[in-house]
């Protein structure tokens, strides 16, 4: 009997604030999602917002499977600091058939380890000011990642419309829906977003929403 796999269902595993975004946003989108979590203290802020969320000791095929993560057409991995448990993950996710694996990469070469054993659309934090950089040609959206019909991942580029005010001033979460994951100034990674963080007119946000969310802040950020 051919296995079954639910498109409107994403397998988070890992919260941090890439994976958060990611389950906060699919959630708003009317998405089933399922969470999994070693440090189970990270789903305490979240487990009145998100229904299928799991403290687990290891991440196991037996966890996948019982989780239902193994049913979802989409599965991402976003747990960044441990590279070995991240590809052991993935792999997993893979020989479980599931049609779309996406993992997040620290490195240039664990990406190439990541794209090389079948995981898409990796993100690689460490690295990630280099890439982007070489590919700034002009303002706006630089890449656009859509993870379903109405969630994606963007990066776009502060124009002076918004530039020298700070995470609190812009507030996108309250305004605009989206969450930032990470800001790229300088071909650096700032990873720590806090309220006071100012940001400068060419930084890059790499934001997460809905499709009409973007749209929106790109439109307001034209100079």
């Amino acid at each position: 009997m051919k296995k079954e796999f639910d498109p409107d269902a994403y397998g988070i595993i890992g919260l941090g604030r890439f994976g958060l975004s990611l389950a906060m946003e699919l959630t708003k989108a009317g998405k089933h999602v399922i969470v999994l979590e070693i440090e189970a203290e990270k789903l305490d802020a979240v487990k009145d917002q998100i229904e299928n969320i799991y403290p687990v000791k290891a991440i196991t095929t037996d966890v996948l499977n019982e989780s239902g993560i193994s049913h979802c057409q989409t599965a991402i991995v976003c747990i960044g600091k441990d590279i070995e448990s991240n590809i052991l993950v993935t792999m997993s996710l893979l020989e479980l058939g599931i049609p779309r694996v996406i993992a997040k990469a620290t490195s240039p070469n664990h990406g190439k380890v990541l794209e090389r054993i079948g995981a898409e659309a990796v993100f690689p934090e460490v690295e990630m000011g280099s890439r982007l950089a070489r590919s700034l040609v002009s303002t706006g959206t630089l890449d656009f990642l859509e993870l379903c019909e109405d969630f994606s991942i963007a990066n776009i580029s502060i124009t002076s419309v918004f530039a020298n005010q700070t995470v609190a001033d812009i507030n996108l979460r309250k305004r605009y829906h989206l969450n930032i994951i990470v800001v790229v100034r300088n071909e650096k990674a700032i990873s720590e977003i806090v309220p006071e963080l100012m940001l400068l007119e060419n930084d890059v946000l790499v934001v997460g929403g809905t499709n009409e969310a973007i749209k929106r802040f790109e439109k307001a950020n034209e100079d």
